[in-house]
């Protein structure tokens, strides 16, 4: 049985397949082929069918020294997108095909069809002087009728790009184009440069290793090579080293639609089958080679930088060494001083000064509280030794100013052991609300307890770039290495048209122009930790100037601004390397905190015992930043946010003022909306009487005026830049309380010394040409790296800065610059004692 099965299988099988063939219709046809031998820039008009091929044949001689392009372009007059003519070139290397109608997909998959045609065909490569090289055009269609078609093939004469020569040309979604460049002997950078005078239909630039096929259309030229968007401005740095060759193709495709770029979409189908609009997206191009910067100005920009800042080190020297001298030339004249007779004294330093007046030197019998009853020294001779202004605090009784001094303990003391302030706890409401304050009331606490208590603000900010700094190099270093894997240059915005990159680092100046921020801040800590030494010092050899006189000297939060500003350097620097969307707020964050501390430095001056701790600071500073990150998410455009961030701002504004009129003595509880009609009733309704403290109210008015004009300002025009606009309530608020303490403090008769009036004057100059370079606004992540390309610029200092980087030279000097005034601004305070400084 299973023989017969056997013999009758091949039977069976022939059956089946008879049947099958019947089912399926399967019917051999006979394909006519025709080919042509073609001619380069003759114009072919033809028909093809289902039935119907023709082949093409080229051939052209090509020799090694010279490169040209082939140009194929193609018209088919049929609209069946069903069954489309399909074109495929044939090279010794490569095979390039694509059908007609030609479809092109854009956002949300739409469909776009073109029926005109032009790609160019590279060049293969040969190694021979001269060689005849051929390639084949098959045409062909499944379509039962005949489509009718036109094919042409031209030779690309100028198909080679040259240096410093400008080359225009047009293009299209279906006519891309693209031109080889060759590096010359040399030149191992260049910057290929694109430009239009029409912003749309939005453009991809990429450049691509000499490779067949190349990718030319809009769903491929991302595959390979470093691309770009573009609307009127395109630039990309290609070094020699990427490209084995040395030479490279520049691509030019525009896209099916602008939204890539920023542009609208003018026309939604409503049906997949109906076609967009696409009206006329044509674009005249100019491609402009040049060359890059050469090794040597990159260690020329290096060593500029170094010897910029470095200058800061060696002025400072000087004039540390000038002051040194100074103080030794003061001290011999003392001891001459002391050394001679009565009249001989009076005829060197004058009848107002005495050598007890003036010696910082320790006093013996001298007690706290008892400055009339010491042996050594009495009040005569230190009133004496003052100016009227001084003494009167600017035309104020003594008796409303004069202040009980306190000497610290030397005994070992922690602030959580014991009530700082349990001698005057009972008097604290009485003091701290006079009328008229002297420093002396508000530097009650002992000295070494508020000492730490402000060096929690240098520890606690250094444990804050730890934790902060560490993720950001990560995460900086990953978009780097994505952008050089992928090619994909719209992830940075940087300025091109002055970016010189350096390793793995695509914009390396940007980078390098940020050293300011960290040379200068760790100048500022070491000016700052020369100054603490000495005073420390002085305090152990009991010298009763840094004992009783002068504002307090507490440098934690020096400590912490100098640190704040070498991680603004090195933050930014981390932003820079690949600035964008997603992590803007490294470049603010510390700007930020440096605000901050500078208002709180200014504060804290004539109010040690009040001013805020650490934790509350960096609590709040961090509210600031994340309401920050909040309004660059949800803020564009979104009246909610906007109405409820100005509330915040206008209820914080009121709360910090009252914190600030009442010196921290009132309470924020369920009475507070009672005491605050009780408070209108007496003042202003009962009888009718001026504020307590003017000064401190004329402030705060202003001070509110600002911030209510700001919110309202932000609650109308929602700018779009809301890290900026928040930034800017912070300095104008702390211009506003600088400007007050300069004012007040000429008022009280003090005065301000040639070194810090020179800061100020200095500081002033640079801001302003700082912000001048600032504002420039080379780039922005607020709209498409496309349109950020607009407002790119050459470089502008050594070929190698641009404005930005003007920017970082020059903030960097007036940051520090304000710090130097916030340091020396109350020099002329440091003989005079604090029960005769005032508060304001």
């Amino acid at each position: 049985m299973a023989m017969i099965m056997i013999k009758c299988l091949p039977a069976l099988l022939t059956v089946v397949l008879l049947a099958a063939g019947t089912v399926a219709h399967f019917e051999p046809t006979s394909k006519q082929v025709v080919q042509k031998t073609a001619e380069f820039n003759v114009i072919y008009s033809d028909f093809v069918n289902s039935e119907l091929l023709h082949i093409y044949a080229f051939n052209r001689t090509v020799t090694r020294n010279r490169t040209e392009g082939i140009r194929v372009s193609v018209i088919v007059n049929s609209t069946k997108n069903e069954t489309p003519v399909l074109f495929v070139v044939r090279q010794l290397q490569a095979v390039v095909s694509f059908p007609i109608p030609l479809v092109l997909r854009g956002l949300y998959q739409r469909k776009h069809f073109y029926l005109d045609v032009s790609r160019t065909l590279c060049q293969p490569e040969t190694k021979l002087l001269t060689e005849t090289q051929y390639f084949y055009m098959d045409v062909s269609t499944l379509s039962n009728s005949n489509i009718s078609f036109q094919l042409q093939a031209q030779r690309v004469e100028k198909f080679l790009l040259h240096t410093n020569e400008p080359f225009n040309f047009t293009a299209t979604p279906s006519q891309p184009q693209y031109y080889e460049y060759i590096f010359p002997e040399g030149i191992n950078s260049v910057i290929v440069k694109v430009t239009s005078p029409l912003a749309f239909p939005c453009t991809v630039i990429s450049i691509q290793d000499i490779l067949c096929p190349v990718y030319d259309l809009d769903n491929n030229v991302e595959f390979i090579g470093m691309y770009q968007t573009m609307t009127e401005k395109a630039a990309i740095t290609v070094q020699k080293k990427d490209f084995p060759r040395s030479s490279f193709f520049v691509v030019v495709v525009v896209k099916t639609e602008d939204e890539a770029c920023g542009g609208r979409l003018h026309y939604y189908p409503i049906t997949p089958e109906e076609q967009p609009i696409q009206g006329n997206r044509s674009k005249l191009l100019t491609v402009t080679v040049t060359p890059a910067i050469s090794s040597e100005l990159y260690v020329g920009s290096v060593l500029f930088c170094l010897g910029v800042f470095l200058s800061f080190y060696l002025l400072t020297f000087v004039i540390s060494c000038i002051e040194q001298w100074r103080q030794q030339k003061k001290g011999g004249l003392l001891t001459a001083v002391i050394g001679t007779s009565p009249d001989e004294k009076a005829s060197l330093l004058g009848k107002a000064v005495t050598p007890d007046s003036v010696l910082g030197s320790s006093f013996e019998g001298y007690s706290y509280g008892s400055l009339g009853n010491s042996s050594n020294f009495s009040s005569e001779a230190i009133t004496d030794s003052m100016t009227s202004g001084e003494a009167a605090i600017a035309g104020r009784p003594m008796e409303n100013v004069t202040c009980r001094p306190r000497h610290d303990s030397q005994s070992s003391v922690e602030e959580d052991e014991y009530d700082t302030l349990a001698d005057i706890d009972s008097d604290k409401n009485v003091i701290r609300t006079k009328k008229y304050l002297c420093v002396s009331d508000l530097s009650r606490k002992d000295k070494r307890v508020l000492n730490k208590k402000y060096q929690i603000y240098f520890w606690n900010i250094s444990t804050i770039a730890v934790f902060y700094a560490l993720p950001v190099v990560q995460l900086v270093i990953t978009y780097q290495t994505v952008v050089n894997v992928t090619g994909n240059q719209d992830i940075c915005y940087y300025n091109f048209l002055c970016a010189h990159p350096l390793g793995a680092l695509s914009a390396f100046n940007n980078i390098l122009s940020n050293l300011g921020y960290v040379m200068l801040g760790l100048l500022f800590l070491l000016i700052i930790l020369q100054k603490d030494i000495t005073h420390r010092r002085a305090l152990i050899r009991s010298d009763y100037y840094a004992l009783e006189c002068g504002i307090p000297k507490h440098f934690g939060l020096f400590y912490a601004m100098g640190t704040a500003l070498m991680m603004e350097g090195l933050l930014s620097a981390c932003y820079h390397v690949c600035p964008n969307y997603t992590n803007f707020q490294f470049d603010t964050s510390f700007m930020y905190m440096i605000a901050g501390l500078c208002m709180l430095k200014l504060y804290q001056k004539r109010h040690p015992d009040i001013n805020a701790s650490a934790y509350t600071a960096y609590a709040s500073l961090a509210a600031v930043i994340f309401f920050s990150v909040l309004g660059v998410v949800f803020g564009k455009d979104n009246l909610v946010f906007w109405i409820v961030f100005s509330i915040i701002h206008v209820v914080a504004t009121l709360l910090l003022s009252t914190q600030l009129y009442y010196m921290g003595r009132w309470k924020l509880d369920t009475g507070i909306f009672r005491r605050i009609i009780y408070v209108v009733y007496t003042d202003c309704i009962r009888q009718c009487s001026g504020p307590t403290y003017v000064d401190r109210m004329v402030l705060l008015v202003m001070g509110n005026i600002v911030n209510w004009s700001l919110a309202t300002y932000g609650l109308i025009m929602r700018p779009s830049d809301f890290a900026s606009y928040l930034l800017a309530i912070g300095i104008c608020n702390l211009l506003l309380y600088f400007a007050f303490y300069i004012i007040m403090k000429l008022r009280s008769g003090e005065r301000v010394k040639f070194i810090p009036l020179m800061c100020i004057l200095f500081t002033a100059v640079v801001w302003g040409f700082a912000l001048f370079f600032f504002f420039q606004g080379l780039s922005t992540w607020q709209k498409t790296p496309a349109e950020s390309r607009e407002h790119n610029r050459d470089c502008i200092l050594l070929d190698f800065f641009d404005h930005h980087d003007v920017w970082h030279f020059l903030s960097s000097t007036a940051l520090f610059g304000s710090f130097l005034i916030l340091l020396t601004l109350d020099n002329d305070l440091d003989t005079v004692q604090r029960d005769k400084i005032c508060v304001f």
